[in-house]
């Protein structure tokens, strides 16, 4: 087993496309999250984790109320 096998892994979906807060809304993490990911230690990535799930959440409510 590699490593990095049991490694919190990217919520990375490959449907990149930033907002204008540098924003993915595919993973719903910041720029600089991404760009740091690699070097995250596991507890920082399950931080990163749930402030895009948060993200997401806020996203959906927004995009359902102009429907």
């Amino acid at each position: 087993m590699n490593k990095n096998d049991d490694r919190v892994q990217s919520p990375c979906i490959d449907n990149c496309c930033l907002n204008a807060e540098k924003i993915c809304l595919g993973c719903f993490r910041s720029i600089m999250e991404i760009a740091q990911w690699s070097q995250m230690k596991d507890k920082i990535r399950l931080d990163v984790l749930h402030k895009a799930e948060n993200r997401r959440k806020v996203h959906d409510r927004k995009s359902q109320n102009k429907s």
